[in-house]
């Protein structure tokens, strides 16, 4: 007997509708592997449809007075609120994850976050007026940039959306957002609850697969693109974008590394570093996946945390003793495996190292040791719940072994030293430095990194200043 599945829509112009062509994809469930919804496969006439929306609501939101957008995106955080049930079991069925993690880790930042940008609405300003040159008066501007098209990742659905629609909409922008083809339902019902607050066009969500992305992206409308993703889908995004030249706002891969020096509280360190490390599977760009350990205490560490690992539990949402659920799907498990499968004859699987059950994407929580620099599981980004451990003698080596990269995104350091954790804060290349802990975010303080993890800031007032622009006014006093 074969159940019906949940049928998602766009969400254009304050409605919702199937892709024009009627095309459609099946949307897995990672914790069963079963199809649950289907969702639009949505192309150019959607994209064209969803995009004139937004233009053509653009001029309306712009000129609101900003306590006016503070107003509406007050109104959707306390609308996240009081829905909070709904958007978790939404976002459980599109990632697998804890019942009980999704709704203390996930909807307080998120109402939090929006409630930020609410009043980051009302610093739409620019510097004060003055004289530069005799007789005429100089006023600078801040103003939205337009439409932006978004496409948020399938590792943090909603969480991600929140990171890419509040800033954009307190600015005074409108939006046309993508989720992934793998987790749409948080976003749709989102655009429900967001559309019962903003006018038509002013939010609007298109779903589909990665040539609706790119059709997005290279869609003369927006004046931004914005995308959290893997570096191939940035590099792909500034390359599309750079033919109009439109903005680019790109949060891509990460590989942290996790410094700890021998006078650390060594306990201390393994417990966090191992939750830091295996929270969300390790599906986070920012997560304590690599870590650096001095060579005085390497093995102590490493048994510490392979128990640390083996204490650690993955599993169905509903059962509150996991840690963390599946992978989000299938060709995330085989790159998972493919990284252990390829491991060098001189690495040493301490703890995991295997798929948990045949039901699901779950896999181990997985300690890897005596790895080189140049193994491939150092170098690229596993995205999965995989902590590798390395050996330095000093700091003049843990800081090379840290930077040796392509990513760019988050690190951490662990010492009781002060000097020495603000020589390393310095000397590590990346856009976060934790000391003695990792991964803990607040609205407040930008996120964002350099070389192959992308440009452009989330959060804080440096992402809300991401979505507007600056323009000169001079006057004549004569």
């Amino acid at each position: 007997m074969s159940t019906e599945l949940r049928r998602l829509r766009n969400y254009i112009n304050g409605e919702f509708r199937d892709a024009a062509d009627g095309r459609t994809t099946e949307v897995i469930n990672p914790a069963t592997g079963e199809a649950y919804a289907v969702a639009p496969l949505s192309g150019q006439a959607d994209v064209d449809a969803a995009m004139k929306a937004a233009a053509d609501a653009f001029p309306a939101w712009r000129d609101l007075v900003p306590a006016e957008r503070q107003k509406a995106l007050l109104k959707i955080a306390d609308a996240f609120e009081e829905r909070a049930e709904e958007l978790i079991a939404a976002e459980v069925e599109n990632t697998g994850k804890p019942i009980g993690l999704t709704r203390s880790e996930e909807i307080p930042p998120m109402v939090d976050q929006i409630r930020f940008f609410a009043g980051a609405a009302r610093m739409l300003e620019g510097r004060a007026a003055g004289e530069y040159m005799e007789g005429l008066t100089s006023i600078v501007r801040r103003e939205p940039v337009g439409v932006c098209a978004q496409v948020a990742p399938w590792n943090y659905p909603m969480m991600m959306a929140v990171w890419k629609f509040a800033p954009a909409l307190a600015a005074g922008n409108t939006v046309v957002l993508k989720p992934s083809d793998t987790t749409p339902a948080s976003t749709v019902l989102m655009a429900e609850i967001i559309g019962s607050v903003v006018p038509p066009g002013v939010f609007n969500v298109v779903t589909g697969d990665r040539d609706t992305g790119r059709m997005m992206v290279e869609h003369p409308t927006p004046a931004m693109a914005s995308i959290t993703g893997s570096v191939r889908a940035g590099m792909q995004v500034a390359e599309s974008a750079a033919k109009d030249l439109k903005r680019v706002h790109l949060e891509l891969g990460g590989k942290a590394p996790v410094v700890v020096f021998e006078d650390t509280d060594l306990a201390k360190a393994v417990e966090d570093i191992s939750v830091a490390g295996f929270f969300n599977a390790g599906q986070d760009c920012t997560a304590a996946t690599r870590v650096l350990v001095h060579e005085s205490i390497h093995d102590e560490f490493v048994t510490a945390l392979a128990k640390a690992a083996a204490d650690t539990k993955t599993g169905l949402p509903d059962d509150e003793d996991v840690l963390y659920g599946p992978l989000n799907n299938a060709n995330q498990l085989a790159q998972v495996s493919g990284f252990i499968d390829r491991l060098p004859a001189h690495a040493k699987v301490e703890a995991g190292g295997h798929r948990v059950g045949e039901k699901g994407y779950f896999y181990a929580p997985t300690v890897v040791s005596g790895l080189k620099q140049d193994d491939e599981i150092i170098q690229k980004e596993v995205f999965g719940p995989v902590i590798t451990v390395q050996s330095f003698t000093d700091e003049a080596q843990a800081v090379t072994y840290a930077n040796g990269v392509e990513y760019a995104l988050a690190s951490s350091v662990w010492t009781k030293d002060h000097s020495r954790a603000m020589r390393m804060s310095k000397a590590l290349d990346f856009g976060c430095v934790w000391i003695n802990t990792h991964i803990p975010l607040v609205a407040e303080m930008p996120h964002g990194g350099f070389k192959k993890s992308g440009y452009g800031k989330d959060l804080s007032a440096y992402g809300f200043d991401d979505y507007t622009r600056i323009k000169h006014v001079m006057t004549s006093l004569d």
